[in-house]
């Protein structure tokens, strides 16, 4: 459960990487990815345990990124426990390399990640890309909803939490 976690959060914070503030900014978008996320209602988790890995100035910083952001629900389906044991402080280590690894530098759209088999994330692994069908996956997880823009960077959600090996 707790690297499902990290591996969310990570996913999340390589997305915020891809979007370019300016670039949003020129369409309006004046909330960063933590405020969009943190407004969207389904990221309470995701927003506890960015808070809890002292990452939010970091995204809220101009990246762009795009981040790769389970929902509470994906949360939901990580072992018992497993989230309580991330945010504790003792293991702010692990609970920032499920995060970051949900990160990927650089603003990527769903159309750039349709010609994608792979991509670093800011943990430094690699999460493979792969479309079925019409669904496109990063790992086992399904992306539920594309593009959510952010005045620094893209959100996609994920419908699992990620964990790097």
């Amino acid at each position: 459960m707790l690297k499902k976690f990290i591996s969310t959060v990570s996913i999340i914070l390589a997305s915020f990487t891809f979007t370019s503030v300016a670039h949003a900014e020129h369409h309006g978008i004046h909330k960063d990815i933590v405020d969009v996320a943190a407004e969207n209602g389904s990221f309470t988790i995701l927003a506890a345990a960015i808070k809890a890995g002292g990452l939010v100035e970091t995204l809220k910083g101009k990246g762009p990124f795009t981040v790769l952001a389970p929902t509470d629900e994906a949360f939901a389906k990580l072992p018992e426990g497993t989230v309580e044991m991330l945010l504790k402080p003792e293991n702010k280590d692990k609970l920032v390399a499920v995060l970051t690894y949900h990160v990927v530098a650089g603003k990527v759209t769903a159309s750039d990640v349709a010609k994608m088999d792979s991509g670093t994330t800011v943990q430094g692994q690699k999460v493979m890309i792969k479309l079925e069908g019409d669904k496109v996956m990063v790992n086992d997880a399904h992306v539920i909803k594309a593009d959510i823009e952010a005045s620094n960077g893209v959100i996609h959600v994920i419908d699992k939490v990620l964990l790097p090996k």
